[in-house]
């Protein structure tokens, strides 16, 4: 009889039909009652000779059971509304809160434990909601009035029946804290094997150019036989639960039964009222009984009820708490001013960016550059929020980006990185992603720009052609351009390419670049690469090193200047000649 927080948080998300469920529910039980009465009486009228009244008896006991059929058939499509309801409301509430909590989270939770709570946990909360809490009120409800009716029929039958009720709801009562430590065990293990599977799926050909194929498949064997144990310690403990249940009610019926022979014998009671105390005795356990078969459906709900809690109430790295729509008509301006952050709470961390001051003029393309562990991708998470920094500031427009609602600033700055991510959809439907209302011609527009349009026009069914997962079917330096293709799409003020054209050739990928930079009029631009053809062309070059500024200026006036933009050069040309040779 375990009643999580959690799942009766989620059972509010569908109350009125849940309240309908429970209350045809409890009509049900009332024909069950209604039936085992009109048999008493028939019973009884037979025995005493009055054959006259079986027809009617047995005609209204026809009548209950197709009554019975019709409210059981409109409470099943009733509760398996309000499941479904639930489910819905449920995932759609824990997929926008992962929007919220944004990619510092995802970096640290696997995918496939989110993945085994969203889909499996929800699931059981569906069972758990919609079958056994309306069971449970029901349980909660009837036997008591049963046991008040059957004092005034024969109170000696009390003497077996109460005994055996209170053995059968409390007596599991006492294995509630050992079977959820059993069932938390469960989920974790059920998680956790899950995850591993996505990922060994998603890792394939990594995993076969390492050779490690088969230390994964033993690995996955192992924590299979950890499921395997965890699931049969857990139903050890819940056959003991049923065990006392079944044992409990088995005894109570047998002992109301041999009570009311007695009372037969002794001619306390009427023939009507033994049938009534034998039939009644059945039907005081039946919701009992119910309980438990309902109850075992919904469990994995309650295994899962902490997962999914967890996940609900987990809190963002960054919270949103800005008031300001992010709306700019024209180009923003990005400044950072004296920003520091630092990864991890410990005292010796090293600062990952330190006293960073630089300006992205508004409508101008401004590039990052400088060796790996620079600090280039953290100011660009720190742009987003995606972190905050420890001191210093960051302004779009003049305005603290702490002061802009998360969901618009994010919507305002169109970002396009080296890891891009396409779903098995069409090409079109990926691109739309950006903007849902984009004419046939606008698609087309973007794609040019990125350098992408000729192979999807060279494809069998063109901008229709169904992509894999994550974008299978296409080459890294496709998804990419299929990628830029969407940023442009967004038409976003500013436009940021995190290394979103790594996966281009060097010949193609000045090419693009000199296309994005023309297309982006209009917008402020924050490029970082690794390659420098990506960047020459920049308006403005803010070299990095080490988490600091090392140097800002044009291409031409850092080369002059020496230092770590020229390393960088002479370096990318030593690597262009060793390419060559």
């Amino acid at each position: 009889m375990i009643v999580h927080p959690e799942l009766r948080r989620a059972a509010r998300h569908a109350r009125r039909p849940l309240l309908t469920a429970t209350l045809l529910q409890g009509a049900v039980t009332l024909t069950h009652l209604a039936q085992a009465v009109l048999l008493a009486v028939a019973l009884a009228a037979l025995a005493r000779g009055e054959t006259d009244r079986l027809p009617p008896l047995l005609g209204a006991v026809l009548g209950v059971v197709l009554a019975r059929a019709v409210l059981a058939s409109w409470q099943r499509r009733t509760a398996t509304r309000a499941g479904a309801r639930v489910r819905v409301r449920l995932r759609d509430e824990l997929v926008a809160h992962l929007g919220r909590l944004g990619a510092a989270h995802l970096t640290t939770a696997r995918a496939g434990a989110v993945r085994t709570t969203l889909v499996d946990g929800v699931e059981g909360v569906d069972a758990y909601v919609s079958r056994y809490l309306p069971q449970l009120i029901v349980t909660l409800a009837v036997p008591p009035l049963l046991l008040a009716g059957l004092a005034v029929v024969e109170p000696a039958a009390l003497l077996g029946l109460v005994p055996a009720l209170l053995l059968a709801l409390a007596g599991p009562r006492a294995w509630d804290r050992l079977l959820a430590e059993r069932g938390k065990e469960h989920w974790d293990t059920y998680e956790g094997l899950g995850a591993d599977y996505l990922e060994a799926l998603q890792g394939m050909p990594a995993l076969r150019a390492a050779g490690a194929v088969g230390r994964t498949r033993q690995r996955l064997e192992e924590r299979s036989a950890a499921l395997h144990r965890a699931t049969v310690a857990k139903l050890r403990v819940s056959l003991v639960d049923t065990g006392i249940t079944d044992l409990a009610i088995q005894g109570g019926t047998a002992a109301a039964a041999l009570l009311a022979c007695w009372s037969a014998v002794t001619g306390s009671t009427t023939a009507t009222g033994t049938y009534l105390v034998l039939l009644l005795s059945s039907e005081c356990f039946r919701p009992v009984r119910d309980l438990s078969r309902e109850w075992h459906a919904g469990y994995l709900g309650v295994s899962a009820a902490d997962g999914l809690a967890a996940l609900r109430t987990a809190e963002p790295a960054v919270p949103d708490t800005g008031t300001v729509r992010a709306r700019w008509p024209q180009p923003p301006e990005v400044r950072f001013e004296d920003v520091e952050f630092t990864y991890g709470d410990g005292a010796d961390a090293a600062p990952a960016v330190h006293g960073v001051t630089f300006t992205a003029e508004a409508g101008r393309t401004t590039a990052l550059v400088g060796p790996s562990g620079a600090g280039k991708s953290t100011l660009l998470a720190l742009l987003l929020r995606h972190r905050a920094p420890r001191h210093g500031r960051i302004t779009v427009a003049g305005r603290d980006v702490a002061d802009y609602t998360l969901d618009s600033l994010r919507r305002g700055i169109a970002v396009v990185s080296q890891e891009t991510y396409l779903f098995h959809a069409s090409i079109s439907d990926n691109l739309r992603l950006a903007r849902p209302d984009a004419t046939d011609d606008e698609l087309v527009r973007a794609a040019r720009t990125a350098g992408i349009h000729d192979e999807i026009d060279a494809l069998p069914d063109g901008y229709a052609t169904v992509l894999g997962e994550r974008g299978a079917t296409l080459s890294g330096g496709q998804r990419q351009r299929l990628a830029l293709a969407r940023a442009l799409l967004a038409d976003a003020p500013v436009l940021v390419l995190d290394e979103a054209t790594s996966a281009v050739d060097e010949r193609r990928e000045a090419d693009i670049v000199r296309e994005l930079l023309n297309a982006a009029g209009g917008r402020t631009v924050l490029v970082v690469a690794h390659r420098l053809a990506a960047v020459r062309h920049a308006d403005r070059i803010v070299v990095l090193d080490g988490g600091r500024v090392d140097a800002v200026g044009t291409h031409d006036d850092l080369v002059r200047a020496g230092g770590v933009y020229t390393e960088l050069v002479t370096a990318g040309r030593t690597h262009e000649g060793e390419l060559a040779a």
